[in-house]
């Protein structure tokens, strides 16, 4: 293993700001898998934690495949995760929403710029990332409609879900996009939770990593087969929303069938305590997404159900 400094900025009233990154193996830049972008992801750092550590055991007993270099990253943004807080402390700008970066710009656009020099000639790229909305997953592997990436490459990390979605404007500032644009096939793996850890989630995340690894050759490593992943269109979910604001009071979790008609959720009055509005099940279904903090907005998608797999 080497560990070495990918990228770093001198403080001026505080430590050096340093990206780590863990080198495993030797020849063709193979994989890089990168973790946290957000001072709030702790489950996408454990991931990565638990993943360099089972690399240093699979790297003593000489299971990397020769020709092979992988990379991981665990953070790209140690400051705000030092400070609990999502975004970049000062300016509050989202690293990444700043690739390829800049090296005369903001800090962030220098951040993204230090780091996507070390990763873009990597054949494939994998982030350990967290959605836009506070939520519980099924986890699954996504990447957009419009790229370099294959779905049928994406089932080989053995995950219930391949989600392709449609390119957004703001979508071209990300590094899975930019990582297509210089030629990697990237993907995005999103795991159970975000800013608490999920041990069980995270395990399967790592196997999910480990799995994709060993099928394209650059581990000596057997592992039992994953699940056969139901490719499914962003648009072909079924999103349940709110018609109140209030206190959200879910009654299902992500992962559980439902039935047609099922209750699902309650929306209740902050102030009285009374149930405003019940959400209900339209079909038979797999719950994929469950908001999770404990109050919501009025016409929020706070549900998302998706065929069985």
């Amino acid at each position: 293993m080497n560990k070495r400094i990918i990228y770093e900025l001198k403080g001026i009233y505080r430590d050096t700001f340093r990206v780590t990154g863990y080198e495993f193996g030797a020849g063709e830049k193979s994989v890089c898998i990168v973790g946290s972008s957000r001072g709030n992801e702790v489950q996408q750092i454990y991931c990565c934690s638990q993943l360099v550590k089972k690399m240093k055991q699979l790297e003593d007993e000489g299971r990397i495949s020769e020709g092979h270099k992988i990379l991981i990253i665990p953070s790209i943004n140690p400051y705000s995760m030092n400070i609990q807080k999502r975004f970049w402390s000062t300016d509050n700008t989202d690293i990444n929403r700043m690739f390829p970066g800049y090296d005369m710009g903001e800090t962030t656009q220098r951040i993204a710029d230090g780091v996507f020099r070390e990763i873009s000639e990597y054949q494939f790229g994998v982030q350990f990332t967290s959605f836009y909305m506070p939520g519980d997953f099924v986890p699954h592997v996504r990447l957009m409609d419009e790229g370099f990436s294959d779905p049928e490459t994406a089932k080989q990390f053995g995950l219930p879900y391949v989600i392709i979605r449609r390119v957004r404007p703001y979508d071209t500032a990300t590094l899975n996009y930019n990582w297509q644009v210089w030629n990697t096939q990237a993907f995005s793996l999103y795991t159970s939770t975000t800013a608490r850890l999920d041990r069980n989630s995270a395990g399967q995340a790592v196997l999910a990593v480990m799995n994709f690894m060993s099928k394209q050759g650059m581990l000596k490593y057997s592992i039992p087969d994953g699940l056969h992943s139901k490719i499914v269109h962003d648009e072909d979910m079924i999103l349940i929303k709110t018609a109140k604001s209030g206190i959200f009071e879910p009654m299902v979790k992500a992962g559980e069938e439902v039935r047609t008609g099922q209750p699902l959720a309650n929306i209740l009055n902050p102030y009285e305590g009374n149930v405003l509005e019940t959400l209900y099940a339209p079909f038979d279904r797999v719950v994929f997404f469950v908001h999770n903090e404990p109050l919501t907005y009025a016409n929020t998608a706070v549900i998302k159900l998706i065929e069985k797999y």
